[in-house]
């Protein structure tokens, strides 16, 4: 099977179950193609259970061949988050920058720590025996909220401005900061030794540092060409090449790709939309990068629904999966009380906004890739098979709850 016959049977999985949700369920879209996704697969798996194996070889063979990891961290999240970006007022941000920024950072490193040695306790525990460093990598790989499954549950919810703006600043960037907190850690488990603290720093100053730098020099240069041209055709041609060639420069320079998008996002939404873009030419930008954001969620969240034939569920990984619930929130709990807590006093907080960020940091993709790139490790297929556990709780509990958390506390 060709990558564009697998393309187009996902892509036509997006569309049918996207009709049939729209038609009979109502839920929000990407909630309700993954649900459906979940729903073909596990009758896949209970059919092929009872004795017809036939299909489920087809689907896992299929399957099998998307490198769920490159499919995402290596196509699909620069589209996705300049689309996320694009669409974010840079002055809002400015207000709650300390926020986002000791969220998106501090809280990814209390993260990553807390779930790491907590899971290492834990899942030692109940027998499953993985090392301390793969814990702190599951800790790594589970600790941002996906911006994709955030922006997407927030276009639902009629969340207070303030609100969103501290989740989807919040989730843009912290992704960026997880991958290289994810990248220090697998260095450090595969050569141990070669790994000293100096080098850590090192590493993660080239990666967030020079991706906010890069960002801010090609979302410039492309603004800079936005602004000579009043041709809304060239335009989206413009920041359609700030992207993919941006995000593959980064990769090849070794600076966060996923940072320096959404730096270059946040410029041209703003200084871009308003200095170098006429109205007709925002209008076409905001059509084509909101129908990018749609499709590319929707073969996404199709993806994610379909995992679940090619992971292996043993009793025991279940029962850590729901463990672990728990000891997320609490760990997402712990990290947003305390960058909240540390500015009530310079600015107002919504009384309830502990509960709301806690609640709406949702787990995604993105954790699904990272764990589905670790190197064939003894604690791979528990890894995989317990963070895909949580994102599936993330999205569908807390994603359908959310909604109705907001109108609970802000009316």
């Amino acid at each position: 099977m060709s990558l564009f016959e697998l393309a187009s049977i996902l892509l036509g999985l997006a569309v049918i179950f996207s009709y049939i949700n729209h038609k009979y369920f109502k839920l929000p879209t990407t909630i309700g193609i993954m649900l459906i996704a979940l729903v073909l697969s596990l009758i896949l798996v209970v059919v092929s259970a009872l004795g017809w194996e036939h299909g489920i070889q087809i689907a896992q063979k299929a399957i099998g061949k998307i490198d769920f990891y490159e499919t995402l961290m290596e196509g699909m999240l620069s589209f996705l988050l300049f689309a996320g970006a694009l669409h974010i007022n840079l002055n809002d941000l400015k207000q709650r920058a300390w926020f986002v920024t000791i969220a998106a950072t501090l809280g990814v490193l209390l993260t990553t720590f807390l779930v790491g040695l907590s899971s290492w306790y834990l899942l030692n525990l109940i027998g499953i025996k993985i090392n301390l460093i793969y814990c702190l990598l599951f800790g790594a790989l589970i600790a941002p909220t996906d911006p994709i499954a955030v922006l997407s549950i927030l276009k639902t919810t009629a969340a207070p401005k303030s609100l969103e703006i501290k989740i989807a600043g919040e989730s843009l960037f912290n992704d960026g900061v997880a991958v290289v907190v994810f990248i220090t850690l697998l260095g450090i488990a595969k050569q141990p030794a070669a790994f000293e603290l100096s080098a850590i720093v090192q590493l993660f100053l080239q990666e967030a540092v020079g991706g906010v730098i890069f960002g801010l020099v090609i979302g410039w240069l492309t603004y800079k060409l936005i602004a000579t041209v009043d041709n809304y055709s060239v335009e989206i041609l413009l920041t359609l090449g700030l992207v993919m060639c941006g995000y593959a420069l980064a990769l090849k320079l070794h600076v966060s790709g996923p940072i320096a998008i959404v730096v270059a996002g946040l410029l041209i939404g703003n200084h871009g939309r308003n200095f170098g873009m006429s109205s007709k030419t925002e209008e076409h930008v905001d059509l084509f990068w909101e129908l990018i954001d749609e499709v590319l969620n929707a073969v996404l969240f199709v993806l994610i629904g379909l995992e679940i034939i090619v992971i292996t569920f043993e009793q025991q990984y279940l029962l850590a999966g729901l463990i672990m619930i728990p000891v997320i929130l609490l760990a997402r709990l712990i990290s947003i009380s305390i960058p909240v807590q540390l500015f009530r006093k310079l600015r107002q907080y919504h009384p309830h906004a502990i509960k709301l960020l806690t609640w709406g940091g949702l787990r995604g993709g993105i954790s699904v890739a990272l764990a589905l790139s670790l190197p064939p490790v003894p604690a791979r297929e528990a890894i995989i098979t317990i963070t895909y556990i949580i994102v599936l709780f993330s999205i569908i509990v807390q994603g359908l709850s959310m909604k109705k958390l907001v109108i609970k506390y802000t009316t």
